[in-house]
């Protein structure tokens, strides 16, 4: 029986999906497949790593560092979200809270990390091969959120945030030979996605990124349809969906510490109701 997780992510909300793997790695549960999108290429690789509890500053202390996210970030040409603050300074063996990067390669789970070519929308799967010890450019690549971040090259492609392209790779798992999957989204699966600010952002770069431009504008509908075809597997007891009952009131980029505690501990409890019982089954 092989067993997948897939971490959708959603900038800060996705402190839920950590709360999940803190949780996971409380009740020994490991994962023969791992697959992230955004913040959830962080998520799954801490997990695969074993840093309990190693990425919650991510979510509820460092995005209210300047340094991390904000204007003058994005007037220094950075990007509002600084990528190389997150997975370089941060994350470096000589960063403040160092991304253990030799027990992630040494655990025999696969890993995929989602991201999306810029010049093509095609989505891109990086796995273990193309990070090395400080070089996590493959996340970089799939946390890129097209404006906010200016793509980010890694194994030689320019790459925008995977959700343009790949945002719900449940069938991406079952194509690696996955026998079941564990879907981990950071919105209600009963709520459909909205475009929000999605249209806003891709006639921003569609002069220069066209393709990604019309990727990101249909990014509600792909979402949408493939966690519809998610639920429908789900009925078929080949996936179990964890998801939030509500937001808090969290948003991607919002910075609310009460409300990431409360989705925290919402992950955290879900989990451990629900997932014992879809692993034994």
């Amino acid at each position: 029986m092989k067993i997948g997780v897939v971490d959708v992510g959603g900038g800060l909300r996705d402190i839920y999906g950590w709360g999940i793997f803190d949780y996971c790695m409380d009740a020994g549960i490991h994962f023969d497949l791992c697959i992230g999108v955004s913040a959830g290429s962080a998520n799954v690789s801490a997990y695969m790593a074993g840093q309990k509890k190693r990425n919650i500053p991510f979510y509820n202390e460092y995005p209210f560092r300047k340094e991390y996210m904000g204007l003058g970030n994005f007037l220094k040409g950075k990007g509002f979200l600084d990528l190389n603050y997150v997975y370089s300074v941060l994350s470096n063996t000589d960063g403040e809270n160092p991304f253990d990067y030799h027990a992630m390669v040494d655990n025999p789970a696969e890993l995929f990390v989602v991201a999306t070519n810029a010049e093509t929308a095609e989505a891109v799967y990086f796995t273990k091969a193309d990070a090395s010890l400080n070089r996590y450019d493959m996340m970089k690549s799939s946390s890129a959120i097209p404006f906010v971040c200016k793509p980010y090259v890694t194994s030689g492609i320019a790459c925008f945030d995977g959700a343009l392209s790949d945002p719900v790779p449940v069938e991406k798992a079952f194509q690696e030979g996955c026998d079941k999957v564990v879907l981990i989204l950071t919105k209600p699966k009963d709520v459909p996605r909205e475009p929000g600010h999605d249209p806003t952002f891709a006639a921003l770069i569609k002069r220069k990124y066209p393709k990604a431009s019309e990727a990101l504008k249909n990014r509600y509908l792909r979402y949408n349809e493939q966690v519809e075809k998610a639920k429908a597997l789900e009925k078929e007891g080949k996936v179990l969906i964890l998801a939030p009952d509500n937001l808090e009131g969290m948003s991607t980029l919002k910075r609310d510490p009460e409300a990431i505690e409360k989705l925290y501990k919402k992950g955290y409890e879900n989990a451990k109701e629900l997932l014992p019982g879809f692993l034994t089954l």
